[in-house]
């Protein structure tokens, strides 16, 4: 064991004079019971490749993802000079080791060994990965959304530029010519001619939009959001689901990984804006539901859970209508 961790273990975890025989391990003293914890915790690792048992309760990946961690944690605590002694650098130092990890978990492990919540945490998302997670079909980057478009609380209407490689190679000859005649008929003050060739543009599901001075030739695309469920409009909620959406996207371009596509066309997604994952704000602001027959994801069950236990959004009402029931009973 490198000789900074085993000074801070000796300086933290000092044995006290008294203690309770029964309890799990030796007892200790310290000032910084956080800091100590997880020193001992890691040293035990190291020792026995054992994690606590009752970490499991606090956080939402496996037993075997826990292993993982605590290894990554014991390795970035040997290599820091100076080794972290206050429980805000042991925070800080949990937050950036496992910075690729579910953000629910890293808030778990803090909460477990009661240390604070740096600020650093907030630019973590469990979105914004590196690589493009198992499944996704492809990756857009819209262009600034525009809130008036927004349908309801779990669906958008966004734009992407055709000068992105992807959509470039797409672009139906028709709507490339008329885009081209557009802004033929334009320049010759033809007003008449260039707003009708505009809406052929449009029902082709293009649009000409003004970006940054110019006029941009962009795709149109309708977006599900994946593994939600919001209030319909007319349902409780149903306006403040929207409202909610609307103010997150409104003047943002977007991140949007596409999963598939469903029964209406529209592209099932999951989103993030500046960092932030859309559906994990939705779920945990009470103004969706975990959609679990389509999506099994334990940190979306567990943002569910953490609304309902704070009786935040639609969870107010003591037996909220789920949105898929009240579809059955409304369709026309």
């Amino acid at each position: 064991m490198g000789n900074a961790f085993r000074l801070l273990y000796g300086k933290c975890c000092k044995p006290s004079t008294t203690g309770d025989s029964d309890s799990v391990g030796p007892p200790y003293t310290t000032t910084a019971p956080g800091v100590s914890a997880l020193a001992h915790d890691l040293f035990n690792f190291e020792i026995t490749s054992q994690v606590p048992e009752d970490l499991s309760q606090h956080v939402v990946s496996s037993r075997k993802a826990h292993v993982k961690w605590y290894g990554k944690l014991l390795q970035a605590w040997k290599e820091a000079k100076p080794p972290p002694k206050t429980p805000e650098e042991v925070a800080r130092l949990i937050v950036e080791t496992l910075s690729g990890h579910q953000k629910a978990d890293v808030e778990g492990l803090l909460e477990f060994y009661d240390l604070p919540r740096p600020s650093i945490l907030e630019e973590i998302s469990t979105g914004v990965p590196t690589r493009l997670p198992e499944g996704v079909k492809f990756e857009m980057r819209t262009l600034p959304v525009d809130g008036n478009t927004v349908p309801d609380g779990d669906g958008l209407n966004v734009y992407v530029n055709t000068d992105d490689t992807r959509e470039s190679s797409n672009i139906p000859r028709a709507v490339h010519m008329a885009a081209v005649r557009r802004s033929k008929a334009r320049a010759k003050k033809n007003y008449a001619r260039a707003d009708e060739l505009r809406e052929k543009i449009i029902d082709s599901g293009y649009q000409v939009i003004d970006f940054q001075n110019e006029e941009i030739l962009a795709r149109k695309y309708r977006i599900r959001l994946r593994g939600i469920d919001a209030p319909e409009m007319l349902m409780p909620f149903g306006k403040e689901a929207k409202q909610e959406l609307v103010k997150l996207v409104d003047g943002k371009c977007l991140r949007v990984l596409v999963y598939g596509e469903d029964q209406y066309g529209r592209c099932v997604a999951d989103i993030y804006c500046n960092g932030i994952f859309v559906q994990e704000v939705m779920l945990k602001k009470g103004l969706a539901w975990h959609y679990v027959a389509y999506d099994q994801r334990v940190e979306f069950a567990a943002w569910q859970k953490e609304a309902r236990a704070k009786r935040i959004g639609l969870w107010v009402q003591p037996n909220p209508e789920k949105p898929w029931e009240w579809r059955k009973k409304n369709k026309r």
